[in-house]
């Protein structure tokens, strides 16, 4: 698609997707969630891989012995240095990093806006110490929204889109160019051959929060719901796969 069919800051949207910057339920519930399931590796020596603005690696330093945030996007690294002293810009598939160097890796709906999926968990793969956790969140294929837009007519499109998700691959890549969605399967071949053993694999839905500043009574009734049918065979409908890999 070229870039003159949209404005910049919407060309990064698609392409880059959007970091949080507002911190509200939905991000604190995952802070909650890399924090109990990352176990001891977080406070350890953690790489937020994708950090936007910085907001999860502000959070996960008060506790951590060390942390540094990885962003391709360098205006956002720039506002992120207010509140963390270690920001590195650079890409997901080209670690610069060493061998062996991480006790934990956050991802966190990074991985399917990457231009090489797999070269950028090889590298993660390359920079974790035996032992380390691989925290992944990335979207769901089965969730019946597109939540980052669709191109239509060469012209980017923002918003939540119904059941682009669904369509066959090939209809849906000509729709959605610019981010991939994974089922189970998919992550299963992803990390096919590295090594790595599976310690949590859930499909979450969301915190829902804009639908709660606008209709509180009816949007916490939402999320309460659906964040209790992710214990259940509609897990499947989630938003977002979350994944924590622990490498042999």
């Amino acid at each position: 698609m070229a870039d003159k069919n949209y404005p910049p800051n919407l060309h990064k949207a698609a392409h880059r997707g959007e970091p949080s910057y507002v911190w509200r339920a939905g991000q604190e519930r995952r802070l909650g969630m890399i924090q109990r399931y990352g176990r001891k590796s977080v406070k350890e020596c953690l790489l937020v891989n994708g950090t936007g603005i910085g907001e999860y690696q502000a959070r996960l330093a008060e506790h951590a012995d060390f942390t540094v945030g990885l962003d391709i996007e360098f205006p956002r690294l720039i506002r992120a240095k207010s509140k963390n002293e270690c920001l590195v810009c650079a890409t997901g598939e080209n670690l610069p990093f060493p061998s062996n160097y991480f006790t934990a890796i956050l991802s966190n709906e990074v991985l399917e806006h990457v231009e090489d999926d797999r070269k950028a968990v090889e590298e993660i793969t390359r920079t974790m110490r035996s032992g380390g956790r691989f925290i992944l969140f990335c979207p769901n294929r089965g969730y019946p929204f597109e939540t980052h837009g669709i191109f239509w007519h060469g012209e980017y499109r923002f918003g939540n889109k119904l059941f682009i998700n669904y369509l066959p691959r090939a209809l849906r890549r000509r729709l959605a160019p610019h981010v991939r969605v994974y089922s189970r399967a998919d992550l299963g071949i992803l990390f096919q051959d590295l090594p790595f053993d599976v310690e949590i694999k859930k499909t979450i839905f969301g915190a829902y929060d804009n639908i709660i500043k606008r209709a509180p009574v009816f949007g916490k009734m939402i999320r309460a719901v659906l964040q209790f049918l992710e214990n259940t065979l509609f897990s499947r409908l989630g938003l977002s796969h979350f994944w924590v890999l622990r490498k042999q």
